[in-house]
């Protein structure tokens, strides 16, 4: 059995024995990488921690660091409040914001996980506080990054548009960008109105069909003074009173130093092109010091079980790539004798590889794995590169990617495990549809 052929089944017996066992799945990774690279493969241990992701680790720790304080001391829930009220109390619309902002970041040439980074702590906050399912906003975060990720002046775009370049293929950046966003917002719809978009619809019609009955009716005080509307713990003082909803009240010196911290983190980030993680810990560091009251439970309240886990698993991959893995696997498709189906074959192992690996490497290696194939002008070069790119990139909603891990991480309060195996049953559903689906809509065609 070749080397590359046993890190295969390792890595299937390290999700069978998780899901079995009570068994850690990230501990198990780890010593799966350290028992295979010592026994079969001869390396050192600097040799296999070199596959840590260390860069992973400190954007799970400081963003989740960071967010923990800013929910701890109250901004969070004023940061929910002000979207709820921007969006006129329709709850429906919110994951939609997402989206949209999301998008725009990456589309502008944010790195996808530095944007996920930034809105989806915010967005799984309304999640918690609107009783929105974990599940649609973390889906509609990490596709709207997809959807922006292709444009012809984002990282994604750039370095597809580049690798096509300098390989002399057929390109088209516009039609990329326009396939890539229309995949993702059609997906989207989907994952809507599959989680629980409907009830958030019946609940937004409701909202604005108390706020007419409120505005037509001549409100009711009661003998204390207090307006009385139709939702319990709703009632407000007529006038002169202090009892003020925590939302309108004025911003404490640990709100605005900690608002002044997320912008600094989104500038630097997107601007500055600092590391999102470093960023992060800087920020939390300096809150901590600012405030060591409100930061003092933080610490805890990062996903440690999460960390664990996907630093392990991409420690594993890593040890693949280093022994050849993915690059036998890809000449193993080339040599199919059927164009069409070598095309879907490579799309899957783009998919499978990109749920646990970086999208941004698996798009920089496999378009050139493939030219060969392409430059045989039996598969349209463009429509391949749309399904490739498109395939490769909606996997991001495995929580072994940074930015699957980034939602899992911010999941409200005891969910994490629920969104976690959520995100795994979907991230693999798409490993099977995106291939098929880009390999009927673009390459079939052609």
């Amino acid at each position: 059995m070749s080397i590359q052929l046993v890190t295969v089944v390792a890595l299937a017996l390290v999700f069978l024995i998780a899901t079995v066992l009570p068994v850690h799945m990230g501990a198990l990774a780890f010593v799966a990488a350290f028992v295979i690279g010592t026994a079969f493969v001869g390396e050192s241990t600097d040799d296999i921690v070199s596959g840590f992701p260390g860069d992973l680790f400190v954007i799970l720790v400081g963003v989740t660091l960071l967010f923990a304080i800013a929910k701890g001391n109250g901004t969070v829930d004023r940061l929910v409040h002000l979207v709820v009220r921007a969006v006129g109390g329709r709850i429906a619309l919110i994951p939609w914001v997402m989206f949209v902002v999301t998008a725009a970041l990456t589309a502008v040439g944010a790195v996808v996980p530095a944007a996920v980074a930034i809105i989806a702590p915010i967005g799984m906050g309304f999640a918690r506080r609107s009783a929105i399912n974990p599940m649609l906003m973390g889906l509609l975060i990490i596709n709207g990054a997809s959807a922006g990720g292709f444009s012809p002046i984002s990282i994604f775009g750039s370095i597809v548009n580049g690798v096509v370049a300098r390989d002399n293929l057929p390109s088209n950046p516009g039609l990329l960008f326009a396939s890539s966003f229309a995949f993702n917002l059609v997906l989207s719809l989907v994952v809507f109105f599959l989680f629980g978009g409907r009830e958030l619809i019946r609940r937004s019609s409701a909202a604005k069909t108390r706020v007419v009955v409120a505005t037509t009716q001549p409100a009711l005080v009661n003998s204390a003074g207090t307006t009385i509307t139709d939702d319990p713990g709703e009632s407000t003082p007529s006038g002169g009173g202090t009892d003020e909803p925590e939302e309108r009240r004025p911003l404490t010196r640990d709100h605005v130093f900690t608002l002044l911290g997320l912008a600094a983190l989104a500038i630097g980030a997107l601007v500055f092109k600092l590391d999102v993680g470093f960023t992060a810990l800087t920020v939390a560091t300096v809150l901590s010091l600012v405030s060591p009251g409100s930061a003092k439970a933080a610490v805890g309240e990062v996903a440690w079980p999460t960390v664990l886990l996907i630093c392990g698993i991409v420690t594993f991959v890593s040890l693949m790539e280093r022994v050849g893995t993915i690059d036998w696997l890809g000449n193993l498709v080339t040599r199919i004798g059927s164009p069409l189906l070598a095309a879907i074959l490579i799309c899957a192992i783009g998919a499978v590889v990109s749920a646990f690996a970086s999208t941004t490497g698996i798009l920089g290696a496999l378009i050139p794995l493939a030219v060969p194939f392409l430059l045989a002008g039996e598969v349209g070069a463009v429509s391949m590169i749309i399904a490739l790119a498109i395939s490769s990139s909606v996997v991001d909603s495995s929580p072994f990617s940074t930015s699957g891990a980034l939602v899992v991480a911010n999941a409200p309060d005891g969910q994490n495990d629920k969104v976690f195996r959520g995100l795994t049953i979907w991230g693999f559903s798409m490993c099977v549809i995106a291939p098929v689906t880009t390999w009927l809509l673009f390459i079939l065609p052609g």
